[in-house]
């Protein structure tokens, strides 16, 4: 599991590396590591094994996601993540990349005539929202059949719209480019599974943070519920499938703005929500959790809850970055590899020593410079290697 149980809190980052207080006889060159290459996008915390979360910090909730982060969704701090970078199926929360990047083309009273092509070659088994070729809808019709019912007819008549499905593949892959969301490779804008398309806990939060900035995008998200034609004067209402948002099965979260939920078989339940309590807003992103439908929504739940008891108080493991485009110019992908403050948890959950030392999961000690460095006192002197480097990380296509 994920969580941190109370014996690993007193498990140091500097017994774990054999490292002694100023003693440089005691390191020993370092074998192969399971971590992330230099220029992990938010931080080189966010590309290591295990829970990443700094010390002192309240105790995680107990966890059975594949992947998770929960977010500052001002500040853009990270305050703990599992596997935030791992590449897995995104189901419908991938529509919220297709909203981003999609949703600015057209003014919500703009109607559109559906036409048989504009919802062909929708995948056998999707989710609908229940369009009809020859039937007007506005496209604030459209997008609530998006945000809603996560209806992949509605996906299709927007994409056709915007140029056609490739065309809109192609822009969102372009938006989540920007975004520098990395893991992500776009296949269909509807997230339903196809071979090769992937995101990660971390991209997703990067889509959510990035579409909250739009008021449309957020109003959407936030609606329970819609009447939605059902062809001449006819209509029928539509309930959003975020449970947390309706309270359908599970509790409604308190101050919950958003964001998209979904699921396939492949994927499995996959969330991003986004809550605002006492002026402060956290977004969190849970993938994958091993059994139980609801269980997406209750671990939301509770890392909403750890968020919002840090209160501003815990040191953060890395940072959602800015879309390349909202940079200063020359500044490239120069921000894309923050170091993260705080010095966190090791690959197996537990936190580092609060010390200087525990600093050590930031730097790459590596081959006898690292050594001379530390046998003459340099450990606070060491460069951190590959900072503002492109991260050259390929993306995984599971």
């Amino acid at each position: 599991m994920p969580g941190i149980s109370s014996s690993q809190h007193h498990v140091s980052r500097r017994a774990a590396l054999g490292l002694g207080l100023g003693t440089a006889a005691a390191v020993a060159l370092p074998g192969p590591r399971a971590e992330a290459a230099p220029g992990v996008v938010g931080g080189q915390r966010l590309g290591r094994p295990g829970v990443q979360v700094a010390p002192g910090a309240p105790r995680l909730p107990r966890l059975a996601a594949k992947s998770w982060l929960v977010a500052d969704h001002d500040s853009g701090d990270v305050l703990a993540s599992y596997a935030a970078h791992r590449a897995l199926p995104p189901a419908s929360t991938l529509k919220m990349l297709f909203a981003d990047t999609v949703l600015p083309k057209f003014g919500r009273t703009q109607h559109h005539k559906v036409t048989a092509a504009d919802l062909a070659n929708i995948p056998f088994g999707s989710s609908l929202v229940g369009i009809q070729a020859g039937t007007t809808y506005s496209v604030e019709q459209l997008w609530q059949g998006v945000f809603l019912r996560s209806g992949n007819d509605a996906v299709h008549v927007l994409a056709s719209m915007n140029g056609g499905v490739a065309e809109t593949v192609r822009q969102m892959q372009a938006r989540a480019d920007d975004l520098q969301a990395k893991d992500t490779h776009v296949v269909s804008p509807d997230g339903f599974d196809h071979p090769g398309q992937v995101s990660s806990a971390y991209d997703l939060t990067l889509f959510a943070r990035a579409g909250l900035k739009n008021d449309d995008f957020r109003g959407y998200c936030a609606t329970k519920s819609a009447d939605f034609p059902a062809g001449g004067r006819k209509t029928f209402q539509i309930q959003n499938t975020d449970r947390l948002l309706t309270g359908q099965g599970v509790r409604p979260y308190p101050g919950l703005i958003g964001v998209k939920n979904g699921y396939t078989s492949n994927a499995g339940n996959t969330f991003t929500g986004a809550a605002t309590r006492d002026g402060r807003t956290l977004l969190v992103t849970v993938m994958h959790p091993k059994s139980g439908y609801e269980a997406v929504y209750e671990e939301t739940a509770a890392l909403l809850d750890w968020g919002f008891a840090v209160a501003g108080n815990a040191d953060s493991v890395g940072t959602l970055v800015a879309p390349l485009s909202e940079q200063p110019k020359g500044a490239g992908a120069a921000g894309s590899a923050g170091a993260g403050a705080g010095s966190g948890a090791g690959p197996d959950g537990s936190p580092a020593a609060a010390s200087s030392t525990s600093r050590l999961d930031d730097w790459a000690l590596g081959g006898s410079a690292a050594i001379a460095a530390l046998a003459g006192g340099g450990l606070l002197a060491l460069r951190r290697r590959g900072r503002g480097r492109p991260s050259g990380r390929r993306r995984r296509l599971d």
